[in-house]
């Protein structure tokens, strides 16, 4: 095992990928200060945590919230991206006549 995390005992920390992932506590970076692709590579991590089927139901329980957390934060970064897009490609004169802007 590897040595002793942010103050968890030593045999509680798993590495995964760049994310410690606690059989005690799944708290992680706070989620708002994590970019997209930060709060993704936390969120497989947890999915391939949890689908190894070796956590105890309490853990288990904070894992999935903070996925579920993490999967909000990655689809609010998403449609941010989206509108802001959107407002490049429509510039400032709208879409040009005849053009249909298709949404999701």
């Amino acid at each position: 095992m590897g040595p002793a995390v942010s103050g968890y005992p030593e045999r509680s920390c798993k590495a995964v990928g760049v994310f410690i992932i606690s059989s005690q506590s799944p708290k992680g970076p706070a989620i708002e200060a994590l970019s997209f692709e930060g709060a993704l590579k936390e969120l497989e991590a947890i999915v391939a945590r949890l689908e190894q089927g070796e956590v105890e139901l309490e853990d288990s329980i904070a894992l999935y919230e903070r996925g579920q957390t993490l999967k909000a934060h990655c689809e609010k970064k998403l449609k941010s991206a989206e509108g802001r897009l959107e407002k490049i490609v429509m510039g400032a004169g709208g879409p040009e006549v005849g053009e249909r802007l298709e949404t999701a």
